[in-house]
């Protein structure tokens, strides 16, 4: 919360008699303090004690030069803000420049009528109560964006811990790579055997980012996992699908679809169920040729009522999958054209044929095309060996 501030003034001068004079004009002033300093070798300290929103200060005084004092106050960091009105016994051009020059805010012969002082007190006090305001409605913005950010992490860490690990072991191996574009992802994806002889593999592509796509993504990630979609055989791609789409309509989700690639490999036949709902297609390379598993059915939430069909695919000793989102493929070049799928497919194909790392190299290869380190969408992407 805002702290109020008060006008507070403080006035340096070795007259008593002009402390007390101020201090009778500003007696009457409503939520108006007031500090006399006759020492002007005390000055500084007693204004970092006081903090006052507007300095009174003579220019001729013993010991002290007036304007040296005026640099005083503005090299010290508690007055360097602090409006500072100068006080001479005459008007002096020569005088009021370098009192400006050095960082005054206004000057006066003292002392002029008692509305003047109160009007100027008051003006320049206005003007440093509004900075103050300013800067800690900033440091209140800064740690709620501080403590935001986060919020936002631990978020999207636990996002992440929900994804599986990889499969580094057995007759199916899959690597995978999640790099969201902001802390919350609208992607996620897993696989998971659904008994011992089908395995399910899934990834779903929220629209836009943030809080309410990581929840919906987060929620049907849930629901694909548990394998407990009532009315829907978790072997049969199209129906799960169907009934997802039955439950994240997008007018109860706050306007956000999804699409998802889901697939069920079956090892006892070499085959793999799967259904497309407005995603990228997953490429398939068996038998040395690279086949894209296609499907023309609208993401998920858009429609009500949509059947969604299984389509299924044989798979070749030593099949390769690749199931990804749109961020790794839709990428806008340095030139700000846009990267042709073509050329996406030529590329993935090419280093389909090199051992190591697919996805790592293909990260690199799209944040050097775009020219920028973090992509404009999220990049999530798994590669399943059979």
């Amino acid at each position: 919360m805002l702290e109020v501030h008060p006008i507070k003034v403080l006035l340096v001068d070795d007259q008593p008699m002009v402390g007390e004079a101020v201090r009778r004009m500003l007696a009457d002033e409503p939520k108006l303090e007031f500090r006399f300093c006759p020492d002007p070798a005390a000055a500084i300290e007693t204004a970092n004690e006081f903090k006052p929103t507007v300095i009174l200060q003579d220019l001729v005084m013993p010991d002290i030069d007036g304007l040296q004092l005026v640099k005083y106050f503005r090299a010290n960091p508690g007055t360097r803000e602090v409006p500072l009105i100068v006080l001479s016994s005459k008007e002096e051009p020569t005088v009021k420049a370098k009192a400006f020059a050095l960082g005054a805010s206004d000057y006066m012969v003292k002392l002029p009528d008692k509305l003047e002082v109160v009007a100027r007190i008051k003006y320049h006090s206005k003007g440093y109560v509004a900075l103050l305001e300013r800067n800690e409605a900033y440091q209140e913005l800064a740690e709620t964006q501080r403590e935001m950010a986060a919020e936002l992490a631990r978020a999207a860490r636990y996002v992440q811990s929900l994804l599986p690990a990889p499969l580094a072991t057995g007759a199916i191996k899959v690597a995978w790579k999640f790099v969201p574009s902001t802390q919350l992802a609208g992607d996620m994806f897993g696989y998971h055997w659904i008994d011992k002889k089908h395995l399910a593999l899934y990834l779903l592509d929220v629209s836009g980012h943030g809080v309410g796509s990581a929840l919906l993504a987060v929620s049907a990630g849930n629901v694909l996992s548990s394998n407990s979609i009532p009315g829907a055989d978790p072997r049969d791609p199209g129906a799960v699908v169907t009934k997802l789409n039955d439950m994240f309509q997008m007018d109860r989700q706050d306007g956000k679809y999804f699409t998802i690639w889901y697939g069920v490999y079956k090892p006892a036949t070499k085959t793999l169920a799967y259904c497309n709902a407005g995603h990228p297609p997953a490429l398939l390379l068996s038998g040395g040729v690279l086949h894209s598993l296609e499907a023309d059915s609208p993401a998920v939430g858009m429609m009500p009522e949509m059947p969604y069909e299984t389509r299924t695919a044989t798979l070749t000793e030593g099949a390769r999958l690749l199931v990804f989102s749109d961020g790794i493929l839709e990428i806008e070049k340095v030139d700000g054209a846009m990267w042709p799928f073509s050329d996406f497919l030529e590329r993935l194909q090419t280093e389909l044929g090199v051992a190591g790392d697919l996805i790592g190299r293909h990260l690199d290869y799209v944040r050097e095309l775009g020219g920028k380190e973090v992509l404009a969408d999220d990049f999530s992407m798994m590669d399943v060996r059979f």
